[in-house]
């Protein structure tokens, strides 16, 4: 399950701009009441008071009014449903920005233009668009330099003349939890300057010709679902359109994040990657992008790729990253042919150990081959293969799976295969926000499977009209401790057989129909 994030980071921006609506309501009704008081006393002063201060107001908002403007058209990218970069847009940046500019076109996107920085911002410019919660992301053309001994990438700009005046100064940790003030803190911070080109004080060690793009594999890294949702899909919504013509420049980088997701991240970039961190060469681009975007939980939303890009393409792209160990897996299985040609629909558990376990899991397998499946038991580690999985899931019809991160994995499954998520009590919100959703957006066929507290490990640590058991949701409300102390790290499930059997009926038969369809069935 995702750490620190049942509560929607949405609607905690949402009230903060209500708050303030609120005030600034109160703040105008005390000023003009005050101006009505002084009409009363003194006419003749009034119009020169209106005056100084409609002037005043005019000046003091004007530069606030053309910054809103600006920054809230452009890029909002990842803020949920209706918001993001509007379909066939460029990178938010208009062919106007100035040399040496940090504010983009007040009239947002450019419809039709591409994702290419070369015709969304003018060379020598800096861009940084902070509109979204989720992430940050600034945008360079020029020439750029990267330089990890002070944490640093400037932009060296001709036009400009005083080599002793930093001409812009931008601040940005690029990581897609915008929100989560505490964790932030803990990814590196780096330096954006736009200097006069007259004042090159480093040479560059290693040039390239092609774009880089700059983000943190730290933060909740080692978490399957943050791995997922806050990195490998936003490096795929940020890169795919540059046909692998990109380096990446990795900030808190882990030998063993590369070697999980080095496949993945071979059919995003022809290039070695930059560990950033411990380089100690100033590396040169004609064109960088630090940070990524993000569009929503395990989610892809085609209206904000130029290319209409879907999590179906992104589905592909992790079949074609790990083809060559799968054929390996294939051809071990044909050694087993019964094991290899099934005319049953293959049902896949996904086993969790410790909390959130299914204590009854050999009578579910028993039941299920009951029913008629053909049952695999998949227990997720560390060290098991992201390939592996990928076969064993692609080439499944049904899956069962515990409200975890583990869940996570239904990336990997074909569409129009089924999903039944098993959900513990006081995880409904997160259940569905973030695995539910995602599913059906995906085109899996997403069966909740809500355990009644008696199926619940709780039922026998508390009264049966205690609060953890019938209004888990006043538990969640007191914060997220209680939430992880109680539902998340002290719950098992023993599921009802009985009330369980109904859904992978409904599976069953749903599988078979989708069989029936598609002819023969051959496991691939």
């Amino acid at each position: 399950m995702p750490r620190k994030n049942l509560q929607n980071p949405l609607k905690k921006t949402q009230y903060m701009f209500d708050g303030e609506e609120e005030l600034l309501h109160d703040s105008f009704t005390f000023f003009f009441g005050k101006i009505s008081h002084m009409k009363r006393r003194a006419k003749a002063r009034i119009s020169r008071f209106v005056y100084v201060v409609l002037a005043s107001l005019v000046l003091g908002f004007l530069p606030v009014y053309l910054f809103f403007t600006s920054g809230l058209s452009i890029i909002r990218s990842g803020s949920g449903s209706g918001s993001g970069f509007e379909a066939g847009s460029s990178y938010g940046l208009s062919s106007s920005v100035s040399n040496g500019s940090v504010s983009g076109s007040s009239s947002g996107f450019e419809a039709g233009s591409s994702y290419g920085l070369s015709s969304s911002v003018s060379n020598g410019s800096l861009f940084c668009d902070r509109a979204s919660i989720r992430s940050d992301i600034c945008m360079m053309k020029g020439d750029i330099r990267a330089d990890s001994s002070s944490h640093s990438v400037t932009l060296y700009n001709s036009h400009a003349m005083d080599e002793t005046v930093k001409i812009k100064h931008e601040k940005i940790r690029p990581y897609t939890r915008k929100w989560e003030t505490d964790l932030m803190k803990t990814i590196g911070e780096l330096d954006l300057i736009v200097k006069p080109s007259s004042g090159i004080d480093r040479n560059c060690d290693v040039h390239h010709d092609v774009p880089a793009i700059v983000f943190s594999t730290g933060g909740f890294t080692g978490n399957l679902y943050h791995e997922f949702n806050d990195g490998i899909i936003p490096l795929y919504i940020t890169s795919q359109h540059m046909n692998k013509k990109v380096v990446f420049v990795i900030l808190e980088y882990h030998d063993w994040w590369m070697a999980k997701y080095g496949d993945v991240v071979s059919q995003l970039s022809d290039y070695p990657i930059i560990n950033f961190d411990n380089d100690q060469k100033v590396h040169c681009f004609p064109e960088t992008i630090i940070g990524l975007r993000i569009h929503d939980e395990l989610t892809i939303d085609p209206s904000l790729m130029v290319n209409k890009k879907t999590m179906l393409d992104f589905h592909e792209l992790l079949g074609q990253a790990y083809m060559p160990r799968i054929r390996g897996l294939i051809e071990e299985e044909k050694l087993k042919t019964e094991q290899y040609y099934s005319s049953k629909p293959k049902l896949v558990i996904i086993s969790r150990n410790g909390s959130r376990a299914i204590t009854n899991q050999d009578a579910l397998v028993t039941m299920a081959i009951d029913i008629g499946f053909k049952v695999e038991v998949l227990t997720p580690k560390r060290s098991t293969e992201l390939a592996k999985i990928y076969y064993m899931l692609n080439s499944s019809d049904v899956v069962i799976g515990v409200h975890g991160a583990a869940m996570t994995h239904l990336i990997f499954m074909k569409p129009s295969s089924v999903l039944i998520q098993v959900i513990p009590l006081g995880t409904d919100w997160a259940a569905d926000a973030y695995y539910g959703k995602p599913a059906r957006t995906f085109g899996l066929k997403y069966i909740p499977y809500k355990i009644l507290p008696k199926e619940s490990s709780l039922y026998r640590k508390y009264h049966k009209n205690d609060p953890v058991l019938v209004d888990p949701a006043s538990v969640n409300s007191k914060g997220w401790e209680f939430t992880k102390r109680i539902y998340l790290s002290h719950q098992n499930v023993r599921l009802n057989p009985q009330r369980f059997r109904k859904h992978l009926v409904r599976a069953y038969d749903y599988s078979q129909g989708i069989k029936d369809e598609a002819g023969s069935h051959l496991v691939v």
